[in-house]
């Protein structure tokens, strides 16, 4: 059979099966993983042609600028170290490989190579007159880094009307946090430049720090509609999570980021962990936080926050204590690790360096009105004995705190220190954390608010549940004495009964007399129970004083004439 053809077998408008094969072997462009931030494949494809030997000058730059943007910096740093010792070096490298030594934490270095950027025509520039912007905006963080003010506001003038610039300047009110003039800069690029769509990430990371979560999420999901696998974008979202609603939410949207295995990903490995264990209420925080220390900045911290928690600290302490604050969170915690230090010592000093960085803290322009601010300004007036002062502050931020265990604690001492034990006595009875519960702190002012609030035999009983010990025999006193303030004579004298059988003290005998004469007083003018006689009688009999006949002769002849049985 002949094979009949309509069509020629070659010609314009067709291909022989070797060129359709040669089409579909042709290798991708880098323009394409580039703009499909791939830089996984960006590398690949630069590395088969250096090792092709097709490579040049200009895959090598970007192969360290790939390797950079997927967040090897170390990599990166090595490529640009290699091209810097060529004979002719391009005048990008050096500002480039500070960026890679900024990044790893290097900063004498990132300084020392900014400075030996080359202007474009080979000359090196004036050490304080960057002839590059990106060397320029370099040298402006590392001012930050260095708390360099006088360079830093001479790197700021140098700063011109460009977005990169106006970019980093945002970055460093960020730093400083100065979020709303961050947000400011940020909304005014959007304004122009509708397709920086990962501006949003940022506006929603200084909202974030405002506390304004419900907005923060509102401005991410514009950026996360159209890179819904980008790791800080959904780090963010979780965080956010975190604080709306708990952990375990959080955690739900971190998993969505771990399951999507985006390009992305690697980049944001180690930032994951961390947020992991916090999300999970510091477990593995040992683990996972100390080989973090020198790399997430909030790794430090909140491994001070897990010593605290396990009340160790010490260890708070030395981990704390030669980091210079910068931020308001970092002078917050060394003022609460100062604080607790104090406390446990009776160090005096200690508690003053805590209350002036609390004070520097809720005294600033930034955070005076924020919750952490007017907490910082509360903690201030209650380490100088202030309470009314400290009342005025932690009432107006209630409100966000009212399931707050650690915060009722504090809140219901200053009411009931002001005098307020009403109100003390209802938040003290809110607190669920059994270890706050069983702390003698708690234990001694809600039995002082009972007392206070003519309810003598519930503060009785927290010591009835107690085990013999220091503790319950200063919560004894405690009640004695307050109970004989508040004219509660039944428990006055029951308390220090038990007070001079563990320790014959003469004040104890005099404690337990009074109290036992102002319950005869209280049966006689009605305002006690007659019944009550009996049991005064046996207390009375718990002691070896001589003068105890005399009363107890004087009680049982009103009884007789009143016709109480007390036998």
């Amino acid at each position: 059979m002949m094979l009949s053809r309509q069509k020629p077998a070659t010609g314009p408008g067709s291909s022989t099966p070797a060129q359709e094969s040669k089409k579909k072997k042709q290798l991708p462009k880098l323009e394409e993983y580039l703009d499909a931030r791939d830089y996984t494949g960006a590398i690949t494809l630069l590395e088969f042609t250096r090792n092709s030997g097709k490579g040049s000058d200009e895959t090598d730059m970007w192969l360290a600028y790939c390797t950079f943007h997927l967040g090897d910096y170390k990599t990166s740093m090595d490529e640009y170290e290699k091209m810097s010792k060529r004979d002719v070096v391009n005048p990008d490298v050096w500002a480039n490989l500070g960026c890679c030594y900024f990044f790893l934490g290097m900063y004498p270095e990132a300084e020392a190579a900014a400075r030996k950027g080359l202007d474009k025509t080979g000359h090196q520039p004036d050490a304080d007159s960057p002839k590059s912007t990106l060397q320029n905006r370099l040298l402006f963080h590392l001012s930050q880094k260095f708390n360099d003010e006088k360079k830093l506001m001479s790197h700021h003038q140098n700063l011109q009307d460009i977005i990169q610039d106006q970019l980093s300047l945002a970055s460093i009110h960020y730093l400083r946090s100065h979020y709303q003039e961050a947000i400011d800069i940020y909304k005014r690029i959007l304004l122009d430049n509708r397709d920086y769509l990962a501006l949003n990430v940022y506006v929603a990371l200084c909202y974030y720090k405002l506390d304004y979560y419900d907005v923060s999420q509102e401005v991410l999901a514009v950026y996360l509609q159209h890179y819904s696998d980008s790791a800080i974008a959904l780090n963010l979202k979780a965080c956010n999570h975190f604080r709306l609603y708990n952990g375990k939410a959080a955690e739900a949207e971190l998993k969505n980021l771990q399951d999507l295995a985006s390009p992305s990903f690697t980049f944001a490995q180690d930032l994951i962990k961390h947020n992991l264990v916090v999300f999970r209420g510091g477990e593995g925080a040992l683990q996972v936080l100390n080989p973090l220390i020198d790399v997430i900045p909030e790794a430090r911290l909140n491994l001070v926050i897990y010593y605290l928690k396990q009340d160790d600290v010490n260890e708070a302490y030395n981990l704390i204590k030669d980091l210079e604050p910068t931020t308001p969170q970092e002078y917050i915690l060394k003022g609460v690790v100062n604080s607790a230090l104090g406390q446990e010592q009776g160090s005096r000093e200690h508690l003053k360096i805590a209350q002036q960085y609390f004070q520097l803290v809720g005294g600033s322009a930034s955070e005076c009105d924020t919750i952490p601010g007017r907490q910082c300004m509360a903690a201030c007036f209650f380490l100088l004995k202030q309470f009314e002062d400290v009342l005025i502050y932690l009432n107006s931020v209630k409100s966000y705190f009212y399931n707050d265990d650690r915060f009722n604690y504090n809140y219901a001492q200053a009411k009931a220190t002001a005098g307020n034990f009403k109100e003390a006595e209802e938040i003290f009875l809110l607190i669920q954390s059994e270890k706050i519960k069983n702390d003698y702190t708690y234990l001694s002012w809600l039995a002082r608010c009972y007392i206070m609030n003519r309810k003598a035999r519930l503060a009785w009983e927290l010591y009835l549940k107690m085990e013999t010990s220091g503790e319950s025999f200063s919560l004894l006193q405690l009640i004695a004495n307050d109970c004989y303030k508040m004219g509660q004579f039944y428990y006055a004298a029951k308390a220090f009964d038990v007070l001079e059988r563990l320790d014959p003290n003469p004040e104890y005998w005099e404690g337990k007399r009074g109290g036992c004469v102002g319950v005869f007083q209280q049966i006689i003018a009605g305002h006690e129970p007659r019944e009550t006689l009996r049991d005064i009688l046996q207390i009375l009999r718990n002691t070896g004083n001589p003068q105890v006949e005399y009363i107890i002769r004087i009680m049982k002849k009103w009884a007789k004439d009143n016709r109480v049985p007390v036998s």
